[in-house]
């Protein structure tokens, strides 16, 4: 089947009723995948809340989402629905290109949330010097021009593959490059991932244990200046309880905010006045402390969860490539691996909105203002007819 490459027509007896299901699958991940990638590049561009260090990674991995929902997916789908490629040759290299570049993209992000998440919890010095704002300007326009690098030269080699009914590099053609950068990018890749990871949940657990075993005494707890409540991690989470709120982000050094602005500190005589009678606040110190330790346990998931959600989606498609190297597996079952790869770009905003809970508050402040418009419609409307 990988011989007929030149013919774009992906068209089988055993797939024509198997595509109006993908089709609608389709659709589904283009307009999901859009609407929310879209509206975490919007949240990010509107809530002050949002915009934090780490959540530009957030940003990137959801423009690269977004290229792959608004424009590849449409187009994807309208070959499934035809069952052949109608952009011709040219078409053809310009889509496998732009398709494999948002992959790269999406790996080199995600490489980066879990190098990111393991030096602030690990060497919190080096994360402040390497994702600071000038080495964020460097590091995500090189994650863009790394995957164009990598995929750029495979241009002559991009066809279309009936295997699959899409646009991809051939598979012979393209080698050794080619398993190179598979090796590289998927396997490699995700292998980082997964050790960081694995790094950041032994961090965890040690320092837990430590903190069961060696409970700071009361005089130390007394001496222990409480951040704010409501003050905010790299992470764009408010670390206080209750309602989302925000501040500046955390500074590694633990400066009140007047000092990390360059006030110096006040000169002024020590008060004379009697001690304040005010009651102190109902918030403890080390309440505040676990209350902010667990917002970071949440983001730590939730980083988990996209890389595993990444890692769900490819693993079939990855598997059946390696299993079946002789391509004897039918054409329906290696289409239906290469669709479950669709909702990785789909997935992401899904989970920010379920275990993030500033982007879920972002999100329902977009979809207010969004909807707002058709509210007041409907009430004018009815009001109308109420009157008739």
């Amino acid at each position: 089947m990988w011989q007929k490459l030149t013919y774009f027509s992906c068209y089988n007896p055993l797939v024509v009723e198997y595509r109006y299901f993908v089709v609608l699958w389709g659709c589904l991940v283009t307009i999901t995948g859009t609407v929310g990638n879209l509206m975490t590049v919007l949240a990010f561009a509107t809530d002050p809340c949002i915009r934090t260090r780490f959540n530009v990674l957030i940003v990137n991995l959801a423009l690269a989402d977004l290229l792959y929902c608004a424009l590849l997916q449409p187009v994807t789908t309208d070959l499934y629905l035809h069952l052949r490629w109608r952009g011709g040759a040219l078409g053809c290299r310009a889509f496998g290109l732009l398709q494999f570049v948002s992959n790269a993209v999406s790996i080199l992000t995600l490489c980066l949330i879990a190098v990111s998440r393991y030096l602030l919890v690990q060497r919190r010095s080096t994360f402040e010097r390497l994702f600071s704002a000038r080495g964020l300007l460097l590091l995500l326009p090189s994650t863009w021009a790394l995957g164009l690098a990598s995929f750029g030269p495979l241009w002559p080699v991009y066809v279309f593959v009936p295997l699959v009914c899409t646009c991809s590099f051939h598979r012979t053609r393209g080698r050794p490059y080619t398993t190179v950068l598979f090796v590289l990018y998927f396997f490699a890749g995700l292998f980082c991932m997964g050790v960081f990871y694995l790094l950041i949940y032994r961090r965890v657990r040690l320092a837990a244990r430590a903190v069961l075993r060696h409970r700071p005494s009361r005089r130390s707890t007394r001496k222990r200046v409480a951040p704010a409540a409501g003050t905010e991690n790299d992470s764009g989470v408010s670390s206080g309880g209750g309602a989302p709120t925000c501040t500046s982000e955390v500074d590694s050094q633990g400066e009140p905010p007047a000092r990390r602005a360059g006030t110096p500190p006040s000169t002024s005589p020590p008060s004379t006045s009697p001690p304040s009678t005010t009651p102190p606040s109902s918030t403890p110190p080390r309440a505040t402390q676990s209350s902010g330790g667990d917002e970071l346990k949440r983001l730590n998931r939730m980083c988990f969860a996209v890389f595993l959600c990444f890692l769900l989606c490819f693993f079939p498609f990855l598997l059946l490539n390696l299993a079946d190297q002789r391509v004897r597996a039918p054409q329906i079952l290696y289409m239906f691996c290469a669709n479950v790869t669709w909702l990785n770009s789909c997935v992401n905003p899904l989970l920010y909105a379920v275990m993030n809970p500033q982007f879920r508050q972002s999100y329902h402040l977009l979809l207010t203002r969004a909807f707002s418009p058709l509210g007041r419609l409907w009430r004018a409307l009815r009001n109308r007819s109420a009157s008739c």
